[in-house]
């Protein structure tokens, strides 16, 4: 039996919108969310999830690779090629069941194969229900740095079933509050007051406001929702931190306070403040020993928001902003500086 579910609408341009429904069951829904006349449906997953799903309909099951070294191009040649091969047509649907890895692979191949097949989303950590799967970005990494080929591919509907999250390693668990710390900064307040499925939905309900007003990442309004992934991405691209995505966000909302603060646009106590929300979640604040700052700026410099120089969300007297142009002497000191 599936409890009250929490909806949160995502409006997007044109009329169109999707519902994210967030609570314990969620993923018996998938019937009643499933898109007019699929007839089947492709459920992209990996192997160690193990959460079920029935669309109602003929599926079959695509494996992924397990880890972040799965998220390749090479991947979704398999999936495309695996959903010919059975026959999947542009009427139909793929369900990604798991983690970012997989809602960002599955939805990447969905929006590339037939020139877009639609999808609902199922995601099966914290970080993939409070961001990954909300909004439309899909994507995969090259060996120069993450998710620098994607295309924005909105989904048909996103499932959130809270009752799967009991079943995580505790931390991978954290590795989702890294994202749901990014949200105390964005303007959801008193987070970890709430309880799970709330928090999860009022993570969303931020999310959605952003993407409502710009679906496409053209006005910078999204980009914020970047906030502290410019450092994040860089340490993941490195590849020798052993580090989760939320770690690595953690690590580098932290550092984008203190990048703001040796720009003036900030002071100590907004540095302490990122402390002690990040900290509050046990997470770390600080980068890895042996990080290698002049090999970080060089990725940063890479980074999909780096348009004049290199770019970072930053805060500052008006809030949380893009901010173009940092100076790379000043990154690469504030990577430096003893905390």
């Amino acid at each position: 039996m599936v409890e009250s579910l929490i909806t949160v609408p995502v409006p997007l341009g044109g009329g169109r919108s999707y519902d994210v429904l967030v609570g314990a069951g969620a993923r018996h829904r998938l019937l009643e969310v499933l898109p007019a006349g699929a007839r089947r449906a492709a459920i992209v997953t990996q192997e160690r999830i193990g959460v079920v799903v029935d669309a109602g309909v003929e599926q079959r099951t695509f494996l992924m690779d397990d880890g972040e070294a799965a998220k390749c191009l090479e991947t979704v040649e398999e999936l495309c090629r695996g959903f010919s091969r059975w026959g999947l047509t542009r009427g139909d649907v793929v369900v990604a069941v798991g983690g970012g890895v997989v809602t960002d692979a599955a939805g990447f191949a969905a929006a590339v194969y037939h020139r877009g097949v639609r999808i609902v989303h199922v995601p099966t950590t914290l970080l993939g229900q409070v961001d990954a799967a909300i909004g439309g970005k899909t994507g995969v990494n090259l060996p120069e740095g993450k998710n620098l080929v994607g295309a924005f591919w909105q989904p048909s509907a996103v499932l959130c079933d809270t009752e799967v999250l009991a079943t995580l390693p505790p931390r991978e668990y954290r590795s989702g509050l890294g994202e749901m710390a990014k949200y105390a900064f964005l303007g959801v307040d008193r987070l970890p007051d709430l309880p799970l499925d709330e928090a999860v939905a009022a993570c969303v309900r931020c999310k959605a406001t952003h993407i409502a007003a710009d679906e496409l990442e053209q006005t910078g309004t999204r980009a914020l929702l970047n906030y502290g992934h410019t450092l994040a991405h860089a340490l993941e691209t490195a590849g020798s931190y052993d580090l989760r995505h939320g770690e690595a966000v953690a690590i580098g909302l932290v550092f984008a306070a203190r990048l703001a603060r040796r720009l003036g646009r900030v002071d100590d106590d907004a540095v302490a403040e990122h402390r002690r929300v990040v900290g509050g979640y046990d997470l770390p604040t600080e980068l890895p020993p042996g990080s290698d700052p002049t090999g970080l700026v060089t990725v940063m410099s890479r980074d999909k928001k780096a348009l004049e120089g290199l770019t970072f969300v930053l805060d500052g007297p008006r809030g949380v902003e893009v901010v173009a142009g940092v100076p790379a002497d000043a990154v690469e000191s504030t990577l430096k500086e003893d905390g």
